[in-house]
């Protein structure tokens, strides 16, 4: 079964650069692994520091291969110092139907 979640977090001001930018990084690294299905993040449109990142793995074996790799969390690492609150906020997900 795939694993899914949705990340949420806002972007402290004065960040939003920075964070456009480990992004676009962080994006092109986990779109590049081979148990990612689909790694989609957005903003809010009335307010561009409101971060939604969607994500889908295979299934739990691609997911923890995700979160062992040294650039998610390097790009963790830094993100804690230009968000509000303690981290992102995870929500996981069931499929309705299975794919």
């Amino acid at each position: 079964m795939t694993k899914t979640l949705y990340a949420e977090f806002t972007v402290k001001e004065g960040s939003e650069t920075r964070v456009a930018e480990m992004m676009a990084t962080l994006t092109e690294h986990v779109r590049n692994e081979p148990g990612n299905v689909m790694f989609l993040p957005y903003t809010r449109e009335t307010n561009p520091r409101e971060y939604f990142v969607f994500e889908v793995y295979l299934d739990e074996q691609a997911f923890q291969e995700h979160i062992g790799a040294d650039y998610g969390r390097e790009f963790n690492a830094e993100l804690a110092d230009h968000i509000e609150g303690d981290g992102s906020a995870l929500t996981w997900l069931n499929p309705l139907i299975q794919p």
